[in-house]
């Protein structure tokens, strides 16, 4: 018997809604696994004990999923079916009058290398790996692939011992030999039930790195790394990373690993950045593998981030996982907020929280302001996958923070002990998590629950005034929340409004002393305010002296903020506010009113003028002894032209170019000597380590060259091209060379780009940065730029982070040539999505995102825009793609 499972093609794909979930009808208690991997035909055999579950109603069916499956043959308790005892179709097998208790066999056949969307098994380089969340499972084996059936797995591999000496999948091995025809096999068990979201299978030539950490319990756990031979030398900081992340989550969360061992495999064809299979986690190579002279220091801290994630979630998102995949955020939305909370301790904390709120201000903002937004949990969607979006993981890890400032460090630890503990095995929801911490805290969170179903971003709007006569300051906060794709009207939400006031006199904090006791008490417990209606007025007492209010400290809530601050005010609280978060955000403010003015300045045809407030702010900044290197660079750094964008009603992306340009440039002119001096003082021969400290002298160093060369000063382009030579380690030497051809010096640029390409062509990761920093150039030629990178040797389509360091990043960080009047950026990212769309439709809905913007542009940029979307409309689309299309169309 051989039957063919083919996944459909659909025009008018059905949406699942939150509201028609029920338990399934069976669920797995022991999955058994045996896989025979060949590159074009991989027979999988799998034996599945089920029983009907006791929460299901009626007589429901059995019903597996399966997509591109070759059914070989099928049986029950060792009983062949014939064809007319089950149901094929497209996407399941359906056994009418299964019994309440079976024995489910199953043979099929699968083709991993021709599977280009990278889900289910494929085959990367000539190595076998799986990538299962959220419906890969099904394209491996009929199954009830949904989060809420956990089982135990057995699992063996049998593969060519020549060329797949090594065969890994979840748990610990038991069993291992060799077999005929130069054949050996593994087999695995893992002894924690799993969704089979978490079933992870690697095979191929790899070598691995070992260490050991030692629980807090006194138990030994075996760690390795496994990678192609070539990388060997990449994976000591990612294992420096792993027991940093084990020690952390031991002392700040109590949780402690629960296997003998925990493996790491790097994998260069990865949708994704990594997974957390139990026991077995997939990374992305770009998220793994570092060597100084081919990471940057952004890379290194990325490393750390993601494999701390990745082990974070062994608890929140293995021992307890969501229910569905509605409560995606349950897992990833706390475990991004346990991963920010460890790169803070690690490295600088103000400057961690500057760099997450940047990111959610101009990306998630943005997406909660288009026609793709919907709530942190949906209440329907057409394919999952598009739903792993910045608002799941970005504003779900800020609802997590939130519920830290209203209860306070004590009290959340309790909530999520509580959680873990009560849950432990089990797939849950949003609502069980908020539950524990509303009953550690005695705080009714009910209306606390509206972040998880509405969608947008909150607008507060502040107003105060002090009185003179009482020394009391009178702040009244006012909320709203826009309108959004089919959610028109919004209620109150319960926001966290961290507050502090600075003395105009003195610059320090005055202390808080509340008219309502109640306020008072909250203020008291958790250092916040606590906004619930449309308007609320706090009366603050006592004080001696008029203040400034620093509002949303520590960006306390995921709100856009409305105070009417004066230039002056801004330049106060950048000196003086004691919240670094506030006063970075202070500076971007000052920055921004003047941006403002010199856009208009450019619409209209006039001189622009720059502010010499904000010269003096940075002047300022400049010569101001610190010991926060990190914090300042950022400081130095303007806002960029996407997050400028996403303050414009309209954006005008050549008045932006210009205004930031024209800024950039002022300010390198006025304090050219105070710049060089920055660079000069920052210069470091040390050996280089990835430690908080060089990464802080690093970053401010290249942020003076960036200024010096915004003005293509002399010396600062020796300096450019003396750093480029030296070759000290990748941060340099990216920061050099993307400055010089980011200039208009290509005699210098030309020469040193074709010696960084030829050096490095044997190495991908490089290679991805070698062509993001073309693409990314200012110049006009950028767009002729991409085309003929990608015709070059080492880029393809298939492979994502190709696509993300190409295309990506041309569409992504070169505002000014994508949005040519021409429309030709538009039309080569609709080529680009068509292509995507039959090879790896994941990546195209993903990439697609800049055209879903267009009601945000001009009326001519709005016409191309959607040209090239009804263009990729017309096409044969996968459930991604259309989503997102008709999505955007509709809007």
């Amino acid at each position: 018997m051989s039957t063919t499972n083919m996944s459909p093609a659909t025009s008018e794909p059905r949406p699942t809604y939150l509201s028609d979930y029920r338990p399934p009808a069976y669920r797995a208690t022991h999955t058994e696994l045996k896989f025979d991997l060949a590159p074009s035909s991989t027979r999988v055999t799998a034996l599945l004990h089920l029983e009907r579950h006791p929460d299901s109603s009626g007589e429901r069916p059995l019903v597996l999923h399966g997509e591109k499956l070759s059914l070989q043959r099928i049986a029950i308790d060792g009983q062949e079916l014939q064809e007319g005892e089950y149901r094929l179709d497209e996407e399941t097998l359906t056994i009418e009058h299964a019994p309440d208790r079976l024995r489910l066999e199953t043979e099929v056949d699968i083709d991993p290398a021709s599977n280009t969307a990278l889900q289910g098994l494929y085959v990367s380089n000539g190595m076998f790996c799986t990538q299962c969340e959220a419906e890969g499972f099904r394209r491996i084996t009929f199954y009830p692939d949904r989060p809420d059936v956990m089982a135990t797995f057995s699992t063996t591999l049998i593969g060519d011992q020549q060329q797949l000496p090594v065969l890994l999948s979840n748990g610990n091995p038991v069993e291992r030999g060799e077999l005929p025809n130069g054949k050996h096999f593994v087999t695995w068990e893992d002894p924690f039930p799993k969704p089979s979201y978490l079933f992870a299978l690697v095979a191929g030539q790899l070598e691995k790195v070992e260490d050991r950490f030692t629980t807090m319990s006194g138990r030994e756990v075996l760690l390795e790394i496994w990678v192609e031979p070539a990388n060997i030398d990449k994976t000591e900081h990612a294992m420096r990373s792993l027991k940093a992340a084990m020690k952390w989550d031991e002392e700040t969360y109590g949780r402690e690993y629960d296997l003998d061992r925990f493996m790491i495999v790097a994998v260069d064809d990865f949708n994704m950045g990594a997974m957390e299979n139990k026991g077995l986690n997939i990374f992305n190579s770009a998220a793994v593998l570092t060597h100084p002279h081919t990471a940057t220091d952004a890379a290194f801290q990325r490393v750390e981030g993601v494999v701390a994630h990745e082990y974070f979630h062994n608890w929140s998102g293995n021992r307890v996982t969501c229910r569905d995949w509605f409560q995606l955020s349950l897992k990833e939305g706390f475990t991004v907020f346990r991963d920010q909370s460890f790169s803070a301790d690690m490295n600088s904390a103000p400057v961690k929280r500057i760099e997450d709120v940047s990111f959610l201000r101009t990306a998630q903002f943005a997406e909660d302001a288009g026609p793709t937004a919907h709530p942190v949990r949906p209440d329907h969607y057409i394919e999952i996958t598009n739903f792993y979006t910045l608002t799941i993981y970005e504003k779900g890890a800020e609802i997590v923070r939130m519920l830290r400032h209203l209860l306070g460090w004590e009290t959340f630890r309790k909530g999520s002990d509580l959680y873990f503990e009560r849950f432990d095995g089990q797939a849950v929801t949003i609502e069980d998590f908020v539950g524990c911490m509303a009953e550690v805290s005695g705080h009714d969170l009910d209306q606390f629950m509206r972040w998880y179903s509405q969608a947008g971003t909150p607008e507060i709007d502040a107003i105060g005034e002090y009185d003179y006569a009482k020394g009391e300051y009178r702040l009244t906060l006012r909320q709203r929340t826009p309108a959004t794709p089919d959610q028109p009207d919004k209620q109150s939400l319960h926001i966290p409004v961290r507050v502090g006031l600075v003395g105009t006199k003195s610059g320090e904090d005055l202390t808080l002393t509340l008219e309502n006791p109640e306020d008072q008490e909250n203020l008291d417990k958790g250092g916040v305010l606590h906004l619930r209606e449309e308007e609320q007025t706090f009366v603050f007492t006592g004080l001696n002296e008029a203040p400034i209010p620093s509002l949303l400290r520590g960006f306390s809530a995921p709100a856009r903020l409305r105070f009417p601050y004066g230039r002056d005010d801004l330049a106060f609280l950048l000196k003086h506010d004691s919240d670094g978060f506030n006063r970075w955000d202070a500076g971007q403010r000052l920055a921004m009113l003047a941006l403002e003015d010199l856009i208009a300045a450019h619409r209209n045809g006039v001189e622009k003028v720059m502010d010499p407030r904000v010269t003096e702010a940075f002047r300022g900044l400049l010569t101001t002894p610190t010991d926060d290197k990190a914090v300042l660079a950022e400081m130095l750094t303007l806002p960029s032209e996407a997050y400028i964008a996403e303050q414009q009603p309209v954006v005008d992306v050549d008045a932006i170019h210009a205004a930031r340009t024209f800024v950039k440039q002022s300010l390198a002119g006025a304090l050219r000597d105070e710049f060089l001096a920055l660079y000069q003082a920052n210069r470091s021969d040390a050996e280089y380590a990835p430690d908080a400290e060089q990464i802080a002298a690093r970053s401010l160093k290249n942020v003076a060259l960036s200024y010096l060369m915004s003005i293509e000063d002399d010396e600062g382009i020796a300096l450019a091209g003396q750093q480029f030579e030296a070759d000290h380690n990748m941060t340099d030497v990216r920061a050099a060379l993307t400055l010089l051809v980011h200039s208009s010096r290509g005699d210098i640029a030309d020469p040193a780009l074709r010696a960084f390409g030829e050096k490095w062509a044997h190495d991908p990761l490089v290679m991805d940065q070698w062509f993001s920093l073309q693409v990314t150039r200012p110049q006009s030629d950028a767009l002729d730029r991409v085309k003929y990178l990608m015709a070059h040797p080492a880029f393809s389509l298939k492979n994502p982070n190709r696509v993300r360091a190409l295309i990506g990043a041309f569409v992504g960080q070169n505002r000014v040539n994508f949005h040519r009047l021409d429309g030709a950026g538009y039309e080569l990212l609709a080529d680009v999505v068509i292509e995507l769309n039959k090879l790896n439709p994941e990546i195209a809905a993903r990439i697609i995102t800049p055209l879903t913007r267009w009601q945000r542009f001009d009326e001519e940029r709005q016409a191309l825009m959607k040209a090239q979307l009804e263009r990729i409309r017309a096409e044969d689309l996968s459930p991604n793609v259309y989503e997102v299309v008709e999505k955007a169309l509709a809007a």
